[in-house]
């Protein structure tokens, strides 16, 4: 179970917190979803989760353990808003196997399949496909590394109808398997398939009902 107990975000250049006193449980195998408008502190609050960053004060905790920076970012794999901009390999076989050069291909097989790009050639690059082709790719690419953990920011920004619906449904299989939160400022094509919903406005996080 993922969870934060009085995670605080001060950071010295400023005035105020970003994140303040933030408590939240997430269980296993769950989609939590986090919804606020932009400049509320939920990318900054991914960014704590996967360890690209670290909280002023309290702590984020995984089976009751307190995890730093580096342990966070074993556990948690983050798929930011636009992934396309960050990929930097010439084929979809080279973009999974960055950072794991002895990836087989059979992980690679599975990987793909787990997120519908089975039928993709692996030589295509990765600019070459469609937005909701891409931000599959970077499940996959974050599914390589078996996270604990998969974090998304904004994951249907800047799709049509169609490429949210598939995206939503790849979520709701993914959630079988991995415990998955998800920041929004839309939830409207995520609200079927979350198990928790918050809200976070500058800084301060509340539950809500689904």
């Amino acid at each position: 179970m993922l969870k934060l107990k009085h995670l605080s975000y001060h950071p010295p250049a400023s005035d105020r917190a970003i994140l303040k006193d933030l408590n939240l449980e997430l269980p296993p195998q769950q989609l939590g979803l986090i919804i606020g408008a932009s400049g509320s502190g939920k990318s900054t609050l991914l960014e704590i989760l996967a360890g690209l960053a670290s909280g002023t004060s309290g702590g984020v905790y995984w089976r009751d353990r307190m995890l730093d920076s580096e342990l966070l970012q074993q556990l948690g794999g983050l798929v930011f808003q636009f992934p396309e901009r960050h990929f930097c390999t010439n084929s979809i076989l080279e973009e999974l196997r960055l950072g794991h050069p002895e990836l087989g291909a059979e992980r690679v097989e599975q990987a793909l399949t787990s997120v519908g790009l089975a039928d993709q050639p692996l030589q295509v690059s990765p600019h070459a496909l469609s937005g909701g082709q891409q931000r599959r790719l970077a499940l996959a690419v974050q599914l390589i590394r078996q996270p604990h953990l998969l974090l998304l920011d904004e994951p249907t920004a800047g799709l049509d109808w169609s490429m949210r619906q598939q995206l939503v449904s790849l979520l709701a299989q993914l959630k079988q398997d991995w415990t998955l939160l998800v920041v929004t400022h839309d939830a409207s094509d995520l609200l079927a398939i979350a198990d928790k919903c918050w809200q976070i406005d500058r800084g301060v996080l509340t539950e809500t009902r689904l």
